[in-house]
């Protein structure tokens, strides 16, 4: 799994002209699925993700998490952030899971990533033509990918 996290003021996503879902101050999560990934990835990336300490403490130094600020999350799934671009201009996919796949693993992940941070986690709708709005607070981008965990 891939994951983009923007620490955000705020975040929604649009479909079809109908806002579908709205957060304040926390993090906007783009989430890739991968063909390799599975229940253990969830498990790691949720620890990662809930314990980030990316907000600012009363010093300005980034030293808060998503659970010490009592924030927010956001999870949109985006199949291009397992694209390959090691050949031609044009990216492959072929590293991204299938819906048939993808759906449940993105579905648990924002189950447990909500679990995670004690409040529901707000989604956007899975292959959907959605349009997200942010805005980064920082700006602070972190990506993490679960085959990598450095």
């Amino acid at each position: 799994m891939r994951v983009v996290i923007q620490r955000v003021s705020s975040a929604g996503v649009t479909v079809a002209g109908e806002n579908i879902a709205r957060i304040g101050t926390g993090l906007m999560i783009l989430l890739g699925v991968g063909v390799e990934d599975d229940p253990s990835d969830i498990t790691w990336l949720v620890g990662k993700i809930a314990g980030l300490r990316i907000f600012p403490d009363e010093a300005g130094v980034m030293n808060r998490s998503i659970l010490d600020i009592g924030g927010e999350a956001l999870v949109v799934s985006q199949f291009t952030l397992m694209a390959a671009t090691k050949k031609g201009n044009r990216p492959s996919y072929i590293a991204a899971a299938r819906p048939e796949q993808a759906i449940p693993l993105y579905e648990a992940f924002c189950q447990r990533l909500g679990e995670a941070i004690g409040r529901p986690v707000q989604t956007g709708r899975f292959g959907a033509d959605m349009k997200v709005d942010l805005l980064n607070d920082g700006p602070v981008t972190i990506c993490i990918d679960s085959r990598n965990r450095e």
